[in-house]
């Protein structure tokens, strides 16, 4: 039996070949009762669409890459981390018959200009997703932006005029958080900050002191700590603040993975999370529910996010065409059990 034809739908739907291609493609100007009818006469013909043929034509590969930090490299990898940015990208992807492509590289590598360069030459892709801490990096988007392809910058830190973002709202987060310390009597609240070369996380530092001075609480120097993303750093952290002549009460670090070095310090001292000390991460990663206690985290819509992105690049959902500028996604805090009223 020959393979059916477009002609071949239009004809059984009786509508044009032109109205077939557009609910094959799943284009939106459809009426319903059009689009169903289409698609009966699609499934009688076990028609399938020639989507080679079809790029060849338009020049498009209908290919949308993902490029992440690869987490092998990290202390405590996040598989999560990347697995909710693949499963919203994917959902906008396979909404527009597109195909999602991901690439693990490594932040802070020599080559990763010539890498990225490579990768978007080999595949062409219409167009590709830069993830955090990547999207802050300028030689990294500038190898990108320079092979004219269509780029998002996921978690950039900084809004670029003339670039497209999708981000969520650190700061104002991390204020929240901060007050709801503050609502349990916590009043030495300490905050250990982030990674400074990944610019969305040091944003939280200045979120953490808008939800002090909310509060009504007077920011201590001595309270805030650098770490650097890992759980030794959190550890760290924890055993110069306890050390304090006046301790906190309360830590809240800038990633889950510091906020469970600050609870493994914590039982090793014999303190109760959360009756003599509360702790609160950022990320709500895999860790964040494994650990004891179960932690008070901000939740980052992460497949929200990535989905929004394949959005601005290839159309449908909420974005019309590519435009430019940052759509930002709210956080959301996590109430666990590390979190508690302020020891009297």
């Amino acid at each position: 039996m020959p393979r059916a034809t477009i002609d071949d739908v239009a004809a059984l739907a009786g509508v044009s070949i032109k109205t077939v291609s557009r609910v094959a493609n799943g284009e939106r100007n459809v009426r319903q009762s059009t689009r169903e009818k289409v698609q009966r006469a699609i499934a009688q013909l076990n028609y399938r669409p020639n989507f080679a043929a079809r790029n060849l034509a338009r020049q498009r590969s209908h290919l949308v890459v993902l490029v992440y930090d690869d987490p092998g490299q990290y202390e405590a990898p996040s598989a999560g981390y990347v697995i909710r940015m693949q499963h919203g990208a994917l959902r906008a992807c396979r909404q527009r018959r597109y195909e999602l492509l991901i690439h693990p590289s490594l932040y802070g590598a020599a080559d990763v200009r010539r890498e990225l360069q490579d990768l978007v030459g080999r595949v062409r892709p219409d167009g590709v997703i830069l993830a955090a801490p990547l999207s802050n990096m300028p030689h990294a988007v500038d190898a990108i932006a320079e092979t004219r392809t269509p780029l998002v910058c996921l978690s950039p830190g900084a809004v670029t005029p003339g670039r497209r973002a999708v981000a969520t709202n650190d700061r104002e987060i991390c204020a929240e958080m901060t007050r709801y310390l503050v609502s349990l009597g916590h009043r030495r609240i300490a905050f250990v900050s982030g990674n400074p070369d990944h610019k969305a996380v040091s944003n939280r530092l200045p979120g953490y002191l808008d939800g002090l001075r909310q509060g009504g609480i007077k920011h201590s120097a001595t309270l805030v700590v650098a770490g650097n993303n890992s759980v030794k750093s959190g550890e760290d952290a924890a055993e110069s603040l306890l050390a304090l002549a006046r301790p906190p009460t309360a830590i809240f670090a800038a990633n889950d993975d510091m906020a469970a070095g600050v609870l493994r310090v914590a039982l090793r001292k014999g303190l109760r999370v959360p009756q003599d000390l509360s702790v609160a991460g950022f990320d709500d990663s895999a860790l964040a529910s494994h650990v004891f206690p179960a932690l008070t985290t901000i939740r980052q819509p992460l497949a929200r996010m990535a989905e929004r992105a394949v959005q601005a690049l290839i159309g449908g959902g909420d974005d019309r065409g590519p435009g430019t500028g940052t759509v930002i996604v709210p956080s959301s805090l996590v109430i666990r059990d590390s979190t508690g009223p302020a020891p009297p």
